[in-house]
């Protein structure tokens, strides 16, 4: 008896593991996937402030990838989305302060301080869509990040949704990935 339990378990081990590694191995190649679409709005998803104001090197090249596809005509307008960090700066705010200080007009970004979370910013992104008109967007996040955000907005029935991420690695995205797994399957 003890047996049969040791060796159902062991399966059932080796295939959440398995599961693990194909569920990493899709959102990685979803995650560096730019089909190079234009769409009417890029929603840049907030990241931390540091206690001194400036932007995490992660935040930064977020932004960064945002101004390349407002650069190379891919989208029309920028939505900004972070909640109120533990630092004291609102995520959106800091972000817009950055991309007009890199040339990108104040008219065409949108803040949403309330994205607390992914949840949060797909929510308030879709709560602007008759404001905004827009009928389709570009997430910009970290690779293992987008294709959890792309499934919420599909989830709220909104499905033209392509995605971007900037070329910008840490060790702390090993974390990410493994943190990824249950966040897609429990939001």
């Amino acid at each position: 008896m003890t047996k049969n339990i040791f060796k159902l378990l062991k399966i059932l081990v080796s295939v959440v593991i398995v599961w693990f590694l194909l569920h990493s191995l899709y959102i990685t190649i979803d995650g560096f996937s730019d089909h190079g679409k234009n769409a009417d709005l890029a929603v840049i998803l907030g990241n931390k402030v540091n206690e001194d104001g400036t932007l995490s090197k992660r935040l930064e090249k977020r932004l960064e990838s945002g101004i390349d596809l407002y650069k190379t005509h891919r989208i029309k307008k920028i939505l900004v989305s972070g909640g109120l960090g533990k630092e004291g700066f609102y995520e959106g705010n800091k972000m817009k302060e950055f991309l007009v200080k890199k040339g990108i007009p104040d008219s065409l970004i949108i803040v949403d301080n309330h994205g607390d979370n992914t949840r949060a910013t797909v929510i308030n992104t879709l709560k602007l869509k008759s404001q905004l008109k827009f009928n389709s967007i570009i997430i910009v996040s970290q690779y293992f990040h987008v294709t959890r955000t792309k499934k919420l907005f599909e989830d709220q029935g909104f499905e033209n949704v392509s995605s971007v991420s900037p070329n910008y690695f840490e060790f702390r995205d090993l974390y990410s990935i493994i943190r990824e797994f249950p966040a897609y399957y429990t939001q």
